[in-house]
């Protein structure tokens, strides 16, 4: 089993690549997010959902701590929403806000995740 902030690295890059395909690889199948049950392709479509309402998603590592099966991270988005993004309207300005996620790993890969997304300075930003 390849060490554990290597393998979330490459997680990061495949979502960072589309290769939501390639989910599987990093996930169990079911994945726990923010304690609902979610089979990789309701996964998928979670992270396809994302991407359709930011295309320019980049998920870029701000800061990370891993301990045994645990990695912390604070994940940094510079983007510009396209489509309402978690219900506020996109105004064609650039963004920037702060994922704070944990991650529990089992065998290798991601078995829960909660996330927690700044959604107040994304509406500050967007809000006129």
């Amino acid at each position: 089993m390849a060490d554990i902030e290597e393998r979330y690295r490459a997680y990061l890059t495949c979502l960072n690549e589309r290769r939501f395909a390639d989910l599987g690889e990093f996930a169990h199948d079911p994945v726990i997010h923010n304690d609902r049950t979610l089979s990789v392709a309701e996964f998928r479509d979670l992270l396809e959902r994302d991407v359709t309402e930011i295309p320019d998603l980049h998920y870029a590592i701000d800061r990370l701590v891993v301990q045994d099966d645990q990695v912390a991270c604070r994940i940094r988005f510079d983007c510009t929403p396209a489509r309402p993004f978690r219900g506020i309207p996109p105004t064609g300005k650039s963004i920037s806000f702060v994922e704070h996620v944990f991650y529990r790993y089992e065998d290798g890969k991601i078995a829960e995740i909660w996330s927690l997304v700044d959604t107040d300075a994304i509406r500050e930003q967007l809000t006129p």
